[in-house]
This record gives C-alpha cells, sequence and structure tokens, in this order.
C-alpha cells in the first residue's frame, strides 16, 4: 500500500486486527484542520470497519414523559491559573490637600463694622483689648502722629498705625508737595494715599489687628475729608480730635524738619479751619498740657465712650 509523499505512515497492525481505530494522517499533518479525519482504506483481504457515527447529543425532556432527565452540560471551569486576579481595593481618594504657604492668609477685607452696643447692665468696653479701627485728626504740630504710634505700641492687643502723610510720601519723583499750593495733583495724590491707607486698614482688621489712622482732616470739605475715609474704611471708624492751642500748635511746628515744617501762616489757617470741629459731635481732646503718654489714656477713655454710643457721622 502505497501513501502521499510527506504524509506519515500509519502504525504496524497485527495480523487479524484492522488499522488502529481513530489515526488519521491529518491529526499527524501539518496545517489547519480540514474537518473529520477520512478513514484509510483497510489493507487488502480485510473487511471495512462500519462507520460511526456520532451519537446525538441529549435534549430537553418532553413534558409528557416526567422523569429525571439527563444532566444539562456544565462548562468546565476555568483552571485557577487562568482566571482573572481581582484587582486590589483601592480606597477613594480624599480631597487635595490645600495649598499652603507660610504667609498668613489675608481674605478679602469689607468694610469695618460699627461696634455693637453693649447691655446697659455690661461693665464698660475695654478699648485696649478690643479691636478697633481708629481715626485721629488734628492740625499740624497737634501730635497725632506720635500719639498714635505711642498708643499703638501700648494696647494688648495686635495693632497698627497707618499715617497717611507717610504713605504720600511714597511718590518721590513727583511728590506733589502741599507746602506749594493746594492744586489738583497735590488732591489726586492726596486721595491715592487715602484709599491705600483704606486699603491696609481694611486688611488688618480682617485679620484681627486693630488699627488706628491720622491725617488733618478739614471739617469743612467733608467729601474729600471725613466722608471719604468713612467710605474706604467704613462705618465703625472712630473718628477723635486733636485739638490744642494755637501756641502749642506753632511751637511744636518750628521743632519739624524737612517739608513737614510748614510757615507759621498755614498753621494758623489750618488751625482757624480746624476750630469747625467743634459742635460736630465727635469727641475733642484739648492736650495742650498734656504729654503723649497722658494724651493716649485719656484717648482709651473717649474711645470707651464711643464704642459704647458710637459718634454719628
Amino acid at each position: 500500500m502505497q501513501h502521499p509523499v510527506g504524509s506519515p505512515l500509519p502504525p504496524p497492525h497485527q495480523p487479524g486486527h484492522g488499522p488502529v481505530p481513530g489515526w488519521s494522517p491529518a491529526a499527524h499533518h501539518p496545517g489547519p484542520p480540514q474537518g473529520p479525519a477520512p478513514v484509510p482504506p483497510p489493507a487488502p483481504g480485510y473487511p471495512m470497519a462500519p462507520r460511526q457515527t456520532p451519537a446525538p447529543q441529549p435534549g430537553p425532556v418532553p413534558a409528557s414523559h416526567p422523569g429525571p432527565g439527563p444532566a444539562p452540560h456544565q462548562p468546565a471551569s476555568a483552571p485557577a491559573s487562568h482566571q482573572p486576579a481581582s484587582a486590589p481595593h483601592q480606597p477613594a481618594p480624599g480631597p487635595p490637600a490645600p495649598d499652603t504657604t507660610g504667609h498668613v492668609p489675608l481674605p478679602p477685607g469689607g468694610p469695618v463694622a460699627v461696634p455693637s452696643v453693649p447691655p446697659a447692665t455690661a461693665a464698660a468696653p475695654d478699648p485696649t483689648t478690643t479691636t478697633l479701627a481708629v481715626l485721629l485728626i488734628g492740625p499740624a504740630g497737634a501730635g497725632k502722629t506720635s500719639v498714635a504710634k505711642y498708643w499703638a505700641d501700648h494696647r494688648r492687643v495686635p495693632t497698627a498705625h497707618i499715617s497717611l502723610d507717610d504713605v504720600r510720601e511714597w511718590v518721590r519723583s513727583g511728590f506733589a508737595d502741599p507746602q506749594t499750593g493746594w492744586n489738583e495733583h497735590s488732591e489726586a495724590q492726596y486721595r491715592l494715599a487715602r484709599r491705600t491707607c483704606g486699603f491696609s486698614a481694611r486688611n488688618f482688621l480682617a485679620n484681627g489687628i486693630s488699627c488706628i489712622l491720622d491725617d488733618a482732616v478739614f471739617p469743612d470739605r467733608p467729601v474729600v475729608g471725613l466722608g471719604g475715609w468713612k467710605r474706604h474704611v467704613g462705618p465703625g471708624l472712630l473718628p477723635v480730635v486733636l485739638l490744642p492751642g494755637l501756641d502749642i500748635v506753632l511751637e511744636r511746628n518750628a521743632e519739624r524738619s524737612g517739608n513737614r515744617r510748614l510757615t507759621d501762616e498755614e498753621v494758623a489757617r489750618i488751625h482757624g479751619r480746624m476750630a469747625g470741629w467743634y459742635g460736630s459731635g465727635l469727641p475733642i481732646i484739648d492736650n495742650s498740657q498734656l504729654d503723649i503718654p497722658d494724651t493716649a489714656h485719656l484717648l482709651d477713655e473717649v474711645l470707651s465712650r464711643s464704642i459704647a454710643s458710637p459718634p454719628n457721622w
């Protein structure tokens, strides 16, 4: 018997036996499967084995023939090595950590509110431990800056001092010196300095830091002066006027130097205009015979009354 070239030989058979059942050259021939392997012809002198047909697959048992049927075919479970390993449980990511710096956060500053009036049975408010915004008003030579610094230095709570004259002099080249006359340039720089002071005061107050500001505010110009401070700082600003006698003001002015020193005529004119604060309802301190510590102590007493009964301005 001849076989195709390249086809594997069938296994030898014994006399009296047919070919080995189930052997197929296609099963041993490389290449894609070509369907059921053909049964090779029998050797001469041997009868052909009958063709075996596949057994029918068991189907569902009809309802008319009750009884147990064959168990349904269950697919073999995949080996453990082929089952995908379940991913370990990952905890839900938490919220991102807030950005932090080494600086104190500055919340948006808002106008300072009017201090609340304490009940009548409560003790008098202590201005040395209350967060306040104070505006110290007075002519040149009244001692505004000296008293404000001393008052801020000796409080029991954090307190800042903001001087409008200091902020105005931040402008170096092109500084509009009021000694050369009050004009549109000097007024524009004054308004800019006042807005800057108000912004700084609101930021201090928003962080629990009191502040005291000083400025020579004229009573006959409420929009430019006191009204502007109220707009930039807030209605809770407590204004207090320092107004010593003219002779004291002239004496202190003579001790000044630079652009802070004014002529005697200018000092007298400013002092006369400041007299308009009498009858305004604002508290006035005549510190003609008081030194700086005594004036600061009297300022605390005035502020205590202003907290209990805010001035109407």
